[in-house]
């Protein structure tokens, strides 16, 4: 597979961070913070209908969720 980003909405992106274990803690405005209560990491997502997750911010999201390009694309 390639070593590129997918290209993902917000919704595409919450459902594979559920199914990593993060779950919804709060959302202001359009930013949605979801939380893994088995070791504490928080991730903001930005919720834009329409609009895809830019590349840069989709890699900063899952370094902060600590996860692999490999793990999230399976989660996809």
């Amino acid at each position: 597979m390639s070593d590129k980003l997918p290209r993902i909405d917000s919704q595409q992106l919450i459902r594979a961070l559920k199914r990593a274990g993060f779950e919804e803690q709060r959302q202001r405005g359009s930013h949605l913070h979801l939380k893994r209560a088995s070791d504490g990491r928080r991730v903001t997502i930005p919720v834009h209908k329409g609009r895809d997750i830019p590349t840069g911010t989709l890699h900063a999201i899952l370094r902060d969720a600590n996860m692999s390009l490999e793990e999230f694309r399976n989660l996809l």
